[in-house]
């Protein structure tokens, strides 16, 4: 009987263990590889984009207008045609709605994008490929409030931000025997602006800002870090020769 009441355990233990697991695996989400750049003309297209797009409703309230001088622009052209708040190039990049305008016309309140890049990194991929996938898996469902759905992010309240340069996708249902749905999506029914390798372009340089201004000293960091790992290299040889000399006379 004890025998019995262990194995038990044993089996109750590894099923604790292992359910997490096989919950994400029933779930796995599947995203596209992010292009990401750091080259500066991609970087200034990317906020451009995010300034006239995005920063309507959501903020990002960590970072100040004059950083974006670290990736070309000068303090004319922010100040000009970057800020449309009546603020200066020393302003947060914050918007006017309220949490509570937020939350009553679209459900809940709009993040901050500030570390959305940083945040939204999984076992399914980076940040930047979650952002990548999620603004070009929009499509239309008239069964949403805002007549748009996604398929990252099932019954999301954002609306298309992007339409007008993607266009309007369309989406084919289909549900398993298990009940599980799945979204596929087909051609743009109405097309945008761009065409659908000018506008992944686009997402990617959107992606690309949002993981700079993650981290915009990012690749500051990792210059600096190159010589802290030369510095400890040599700082090793060093020590070691030096203990060697010390160590060399005790038996």
């Amino acid at each position: 009987m004890k025998t019995h009441a262990i194995k038990f355990l044993k089996y109750l233990a590894a099923a604790v263990l292992f359910a997490p697991a096989l919950a994400m695996a029933s779930t796995a989400m599947h995203l596209d590889k992010a292009p990401v750049s750091t080259d500066q003309q991609k970087l200034q297209h990317g906020a451009k984009l995010f300034v006239n797009y995005c920063l309507n409703c959501h903020s990002a309230s960590l970072m100040r207008y004059n950083q974006l001088q670290k990736i070309g622009f000068d303090k004319e052209t922010i100040e000009k045609d970057l800020i449309f708040t009546g603020g200066n190039a020393g302003s947060m990049m914050t918007i006017g709605m309220t949490p509570d305008d937020g939350k009553a016309w679209f459900g809940t309140a709009p993040p901050d994008l500030s570390l959305m890049a940083r945040a939204k990194a999984s076992e399914f991929g980076s940040g930047a490929d979650y952002l990548y996938t999620y603004l070009r898996s929009f499509y239309r469902d008239k069964n949403r409030p805002t007549g748009w759905n996604n398929k990252v992010f099932a019954n999301v309240g954002m609306p298309h931000a992007l339409w007008d340069l993607q266009g309007e996708q369309a989406a084919r249902e289909t549900v398993d025997e298990h009940g599980a749905k799945t979204v596929e999506l087909v051609a743009p029914t109405v097309p945008g602006n761009m065409s659908a390798q000018d506008f992944d372009e686009a997402v990617a340089d959107i992606v690309s800002f949002l993981v700079w201004m993650g981290e915009p000293v990012a690749e500051s960091r990792k210059f600096i870090g190159i010589f802290v790992l030369i510095f400890l290299v040599g700082y090793y040889v060093l020590t070691h020769k030096l203990g060697k000399t010390y160590w060399k006379n005790i038996h």
